[in-house]
């Protein structure tokens, strides 16, 4: 008798798992078998609709009949997530999303001002010039967002080089691939100066690599190769051949999870993992790649999506969950999730060309800006997404 109920327990624990549950609607019992929806958000705490019905609220999870929701989240003084999300029997899907704030807060993090800014490889510092202080302030500063400043903002930013060497303040500035050392170029009379500089110290006596400049870039070069086939040799070996051959202009999401890229040439892109995962991003993919157009993969799903290439036309860099791409057009800044849909324009204000950061930890996104005044200094603001 207690095999039996074991047995029994075991198997309504099971069914029970994977949305079955009893009922009484007809006079008899019945058994349904439903689907599980994982519903979170970051804050949670916010409000759940269904096909328009407030449902719920984050974070829960929901035992619902099989089919397609519209699914909306809402919370005061964040933007809504809208989405159709399907619902499949024994399965279990999910709606984790990020809210964005409708009044973000902005803070300075330089008050000299800044005339141009580099963001390096790692997505983790900002090298940016300085021009209207003295020959010793004046030049390269770099901003290290990874770090905990005991006070302020601007306590992180250190400077590598100043005028007293050569215009640094002038420079036009790149970064090595490992986030490490810095470019440094400075216009002279006659021709050009190139300074390779350390990212991480004063550098009072800069090293000029004119005559070495070819070996340099061609060393930082086979450093961005070596990145890139470590990446792909570490997929299966299906997935890397078709990425090497249809995939250019790649940009791989934070995580290496995911890839936003130009099709290289009209091809069908074949499913790689068969069965198909459970429980993946309900969105329509599209896996037949047309020349020069824009999609997202995402390796782990196994799943493409068609981006609108406008969108990506003047500026876009991943968000730092790996989730999100944030993008300029018409002069706004806006965030979209990855496979292309719940598009959010997030900041209307004034900011210069395409000087948007993210934060590493996604707390924070920097730009660079002097609110429409043209007589007054552009410095380095963050937006608090939080």
């Amino acid at each position: 008798l207690i095999f039996v109920l074991i047995v029994v327990a075991t198997i309504i624990f099971i069914l029970f798992g994977k949305g079955y549950r009893f009922g009484f609607d007809s006079g008899k019992i019945e058994m349904s078998g439903n689907g599980l929806l994982v519903v979170k958000s970051t804050p949670d705490g916010a409000q759940v609709f269904l096909n328009g019905r407030l449902t719920t609220a984050t974070n829960n999870t929901l035992n619902i009949a099989p089919n397609t929701y519209d699914v909306k989240i809402f919370k005061q003084g964040y933007f809504p997530w809208e989405k159709s999300v399907s619902v499949q029997k024994e399965q279990v899907s999910k709606a984790d999303v990020l809210l964005f704030p409708t009044a973000p807060k902005l803070e300075n993090i330089t008050d000299t001002g800044v005339t141009q800014a580099v963001i390096d490889p790692t997505f983790t510092k900002i090298a940016f010039t300085v021009a209207s202080q003295s020959a010793q302030q004046n030049g390269i500063y770099v901003f290290d967002m990874s770090s905990r400043p005991i006070l302020t903002l601007q306590s992180s930013s250190s400077q590598i080089a100043d005028d007293s060497v050569e215009l640094f303040s002038q420079a036009k500035m790149s970064w090595s691939p490992d986030g490490k050392e810095l470019l440094a170029t400075v216009s002279a009379q006659t021709a050009y100066n190139t300074y390779l500089l350390k990212a991480d110290q004063l550098n009072p006596s800069p090293v000029n690599v004119n005559q070495t400049i070819n070996t340099t870039l061609a060393t930082f070069d086979k450093q961005e190769q070596d990145i890139e086939k470590s990446r792909i040799s570490s997929l299966p070996k299906k997935i890397g051949t078709f990425i090497k051959s249809d995939f250019k202009n790649m940009d791989w999401s934070p995580d290496e999870t995911k890839i936003i890229y130009t099709a290289s040439q009209s091809a069908t892109m074949p499913i790689f993992l068969n069965p198909r995962i459970i429980g993946a991003d309900s969105t329509p993919e599209d896996r037949n790649l047309v020349k020069d157009e824009a999609y997202v993969y995402d390796i782990r799903e196994d799943r493409n999506y068609k981006l609108d290439k406008n969108d990506l036309s003047q500026y876009s860099v991943w968000f730092s969950d790996s989730r999100h791409i944030i993008f300029v057009k018409d002069k706004k800044i806006q965030v979209m999730d990855y496979d292309g849909t719940n598009k959010i324009v997030f900041y209307a204000g004034p900011f210069i060309d395409s000087y948007v950061f993210p934060w590493p930890d996604g707390s924070k996104i920097v730009i660079l800006t002097n609110f429409g005044n043209a007589n007054s200094s552009a410095n380095l603001y963050t937006i608090s997404l939080k």
